[in-house]
């Protein structure tokens, strides 16, 4: 009787749980399906469907008017503002926020150091543990900031050969590079935000007067990856020396769908290597117990008390 009342009980939960979830998120799923993509977003009403600047928090403001009282060189500010623009923060206040949260985690993570050295015995530790931490603290921002920047890069070379195709497509039809650039930026701004973004950027520094190579250089800079510089390097010779802008556009495509399924067969040849040290540590000894743990059983509990006979 009881098990009937548990699986009952459990039946109606599933139920419920089942009929909530399919007015919750299945049935609004297959409407928004049947009506599309949105026109027009919100947050994408800027120039060339680049988004508006969130207003900031107070937590932020705190931190930027931390990061004003720190003194830094010009040349430091310019690695640290390329750095930024890298990965993707274009704000004219990152690199006080950046700073900032460098000289604040910092401060924190050094007067938690002397909030638990209390409990360490060894004053050498101590030192180390303060001085560790603000080591740390200085540093984790910037390690987290490159990692922001090495996504972003992969981001966007995983998204250059659709860029190329629609991009062929384009020029083919009969657009100039301009406008070819301004129509792939507006199509990839759902499925490929940062390329779109990094391409509507062209766009406007081209409507602002800059020469075509001169923004097409920027865009390399920009971001840093090393393909679409060769893709910025093709576009500026095609137009310069007058040669077919579609066949040159179609063998860079193809040459990044060759290397990027390369990378995916090397990435998958390395599986086997990486596996040992998890199989070894973790798999082996569950398998030695499953298989062998009987039988060491069988032989402790017979071969412990022939011991003692013959010792008696």
């Amino acid at each position: 009787m009881d098990i009937l009342i548990a699986v009952l009980l459990f039946a109606l939960l599933m139920g419920a749980i089942s009929f909530y979830g399919y007015r919750r998120y299945a049935r609004p799923g297959r409407v928004f399906e049947r009506l599309g993509a949105p026109v027009l977003e919100a947050e994408t009403l800027g120039v060339g469907g680049l988004s508006q600047v969130p207003e900031v928090g107070w937590i932020v403001r705190v931190i930027q008017q931390v990061g004003e009282k720190v003194p830094i060189s010009p040349d430091d500010a310019g690695v640290t503002r390329r750095d930024l623009i890298m990965a993707g923060y274009r704000s004219e206040s990152a690199i006080k926020v950046f700073n900032g949260i460098k000289l604040t985690l910092c401060i924190v993570l050094v007067i938690m150091a002397f909030s638990i050295r209390s409990a360490i015995p060894n004053p050498v530790l101590r030192v180390v543990l303060i001085a560790f931490s603000g080591f740390m603290g200085f540093y984790l921002p910037g390690y987290m900031l490159d990692k922001r920047i090495a996504k972003r890069q992969n981001t966007i070379r995983l998204a250059l050969p659709d860029a190329l195709d629609m991009l062929v497509v384009s020029v083919e039809a009969g657009l100039g590079l301009d406008q070819a650039l301004q129509h792939v930026g507006r199509e990839l701004q759902l499925s490929h935000k940062e390329l779109s973004e990094e391409l509507s950027l062209v766009n406007l520094e081209m409507r602002a007067g800059k020469r075509r190579s001169e923004a097409l250089k920027n865009l390399a800079e920009r971001t840093g990856e090393p393909e679409l510089q060769k893709l910025v390097a093709i576009l500026i010779q095609s137009d310069r020396f007058g040669t077919s802008m579609g066949d040159s556009l179609r063998s860079h495509s193809d040459f990044l769908r060759v290397r990027r399924r390369q990378e995916a067969e090397e990435r998958a040849g390395k599986v086997g290597v990486k596996l040992v040290f998890p199989i070894f540590f973790f798999i082996l000894p569950s398998m030695l117990i499953v298989a062998a743990g009987p039988g060491l059983l069988q032989v402790f509990k017979y071969l412990f008390p022939l011991m003692k006979q013959f010792q008696g």
